[in-house]
């Protein structure tokens, strides 16, 4: 029987509206663990320079409308046919195959309009580990209140930086960590098909009235 990548979900390190800290987490239980080689791991942060970006099959929506996030991040497993997606914050199975998510929780983008249009930030899982820092400043309020109550484990930061959150949302292909993709060439890119495969998006982001805003900043 194959040895599971990262626990089971429920086992998982997980703080809501931090899924930057939890992919980080599971990165980091697998390099501990060394339940696969790291070189087949990719953090894909999903964001575009609105940072509104719509999800289905999310925790915090309602029904079959899509959730709107500034950015999201999951984890990649590609040394398959066919890649896997670990979502925490996600209704299907964890982990859910690529085609499957990209059908149900990305879906196409020919019914949105396109501030709302996805791009893809892919950034090995070793250079991740290696530079990923956060001061969670991101989630405080002017008066220093939390947005949401953070992580009980301290921050996360490298010898060199205390945050650098931004330089991994930001799509910007000249800054940061990775490679940049717009969502069929990163369909192209891991699945070998763009998203017109996808189900349809009708009920969605065309209008930001009929979706669930869940943004962070």
């Amino acid at each position: 029987m194959n040895r599971r990548l990262v626990p089971m979900r429920e086992d998982c390190v997980y703080t809501s509206c931090y899924c930057e800290e939890n992919v980080w987490k599971l990165c980091d239980y697998v390099r501990k663990q060394r339940t696969a080689p790291l070189k087949h791991l990719f953090v894909i942060f999903i964001s575009n320079e609105t940072r509104t970006v719509p999800l289905w099959k999310q925790k915090s929506g309602h029904g079959d409308l899509p959730v709107i996030w500034d950015y999201h991040v999951i984890l990649l497993q590609a040394d398959q046919s066919d890649c896997l997606v670990y979502d925490l914050d996600s209704t299907l199975s964890f982990p859910c195959s690529l085609k499957l998510y990209a059908a149900q929780a990305l879906r196409s983008e020919s019914d949105i309009r396109p501030e709302y249009h996805r791009k893809f930030r892919v950034v090995p899982v070793d250079s991740f580990l290696l530079n990923f820092a956060s001061d969670r400043s991101h989630m405080r309020n002017s008066d220093g209140s939390w947005k949401m109550p953070p992580p009980t484990y301290a921050p996360i930061c490298t010898a060199d930086c205390q945050m650098n959150l931004d330089d991994f949302i930001n799509m910007d292909p000249a800054i940061g960590w990775g490679v940049v993709f717009s969502l069929n060439h990163f369909l192209q890119r891991y699945i070998g098909s763009p998203s017109s495969s996808s189900a349809s998006s009708s009920s969605s982001a065309s209008s930001s009235s009929s979706s669930s805003s869940a943004t962070r900043s």
